[in-house]
């Protein structure tokens, strides 16, 4: 398994939204210059160990997230030409606020080499933004994707349906808003209720109503019928994209593919092989015996302390199974051999209760196992039944 993507976090924002649990902080001013100062040359430090070591050479695709990775300004491009002096990825995606993206930003990360700039619009209806603490207007989004599309990115958007008082029709306009800036991804995704949050607190409170899941769903519907109508494609549970569009680093994430997280929270998920060989890069975990696929987590900014979790080959096979069910395309023919190899009949048995409660279908021309609309409604119960074999005898 070589690494073939690249997840760099950014733990910063110019303000905490009110539903955020990330691992990030808000500052502004001096504070977040020399954040910012000690964070960016904290990840030089890892890139540059990871790149010496011939690491990244087969780096396809990048991610920089966060937090706002535009909070970070002009150290952002010198970031980006960081990471391209050790790879050339096809794909290098930038996550970015409305209010930190502007029209110089754009083209100094035009000329370092990102290629993607994936908007955290959430809402284009100015009182549901207010409501969860974004600090932006739909005006401003709305100026953001533009910005984007002239620097000539690849533009996705983020959308957050089950806000506190949206409606129906408010959700309409939201989504009608999204396709006429003419982006070529669309992630949407149901608001969550963090444990801790200034949002959670409110509805503790009673300020504010819990999500209705109900309404989240038929918001859920409502976006996949306008997507499909405009040519969207859904490729996996939360995201659409057009022709050619689809996000390559998200695809990773869910076909197995190795990945390397960089950055304070960042996770990462490597083969026993690759792991053995960049041990000392990560202060000396030893896996355990058996260990298949090495999955870890960064704790500090410098990359001293680490968690990681081992997974046996069973392990891994089932969660690649998991994985695969958030995918249009499913598991392949490949992967349902591995599963049938390390499972033996319960596999089929597993398979044939997903068809019977109509959350998986085979595919009868590529033999993919795939998940149905409702298993993408109902993804815990499948994804419980393919997790569930790693533990079958």
């Amino acid at each position: 398994m070589a690494i073939e993507a690249l997840y760099l976090h950014i733990p910063f924002c110019h303000a905490k939204c009110a539903y955020c649990d990330f691992d990030s902080r808000a500052l502004c001013g001096a504070a977040l210059d020399a954040a910012a100062e000690a964070c960016v040359g904290a990840l030089f430090q890892r890139i540059d160990a990871f790149g010496a070591r011939g690491a990244l050479d087969a780096v396809r695709t990048v991610y920089i997230g966060g937090g706002t990775p535009t909070a970070l300004g002009d150290r952002l491009p010198l970031l980006v030409r960081r990471v391209r002096r050790w790879c050339a990825p096809e794909e290098l995606t930038c996550e970015a606020n409305p209010e930190s993206f502007t029209a110089g930003l754009a083209r100094e990360l035009g000329r370092a080499g990102v290629t993607r700039i994936s908007l955290g619009v959430q809402s284009l209806d100015d009182a549901e933004l207010r409501q969860i603490g974004r600090i932006h207007t739909a005006d401003e989004a709305r100026a953001a994707v533009r910005r984007a599309r002239q620097a000539g990115f690849d533009v996705s958007l983020d959308l957050m349906c089950g806000l506190p008082h949206q409606t129906p029709e408010s959700w309409q306009r939201t989504v009608e808003g999204a396709l006429a800036l003419e982006a070529g991804h669309i992630s949407v995704y149901p608001l969550t209720l963090e444990e801790g949050t200034p949002l959670a607190r409110r509805v503790e409170r009673g300020e504010l109503p819990e999500p209705d899941e109900d309404f989240q769903a038929q918001c859920m519907e409502a976006a996949r019928e306008a997507f499909l109508r405009a040519g969207f494609q859904p490729y996996e549970v939360a995201s659409y994209a057009r022709p050619g569009k689809a996000c390559a680093h998200n695809i990773a994430y869910w076909t197995g593919v190795g990945y390397l997280g960089i950055g304070r929270s960042a996770a990462g998920m490597l083969s026993a092989g690759e792991f053995a060989g960049l041990a000392d890069l990560f202060c000396g975990i030893e896996p355990a015996a058996g260990a298949a696929r090495v999955r870890l987590v960064q704790r500090d900014d410098a990359g001293t302390r680490f968690e990681a979790e081992c997974l046996t080959a069973r392990e891994a096979v089932a969660e690649d199974l998991m994985l695969a069910m958030r995918m249009t395309a499913g598991a392949g023919s490949d992967l349902v051999e591995r599963a049938r190899a390390a499972f033996g009949p319960a596999f089929d048995r597993a398979a044939a209760t997903a068809c019977a409660e109509g959350l998986a279908a085979w595919d009868a021309v590529t033999g993919a196992l795939a998940s149905t609309e409702r298993g993408w409604l109902m993804g815990n119960e499948l994804f419980g039944l393919m997790w569930g074999l790693a533990g079958e005898n």
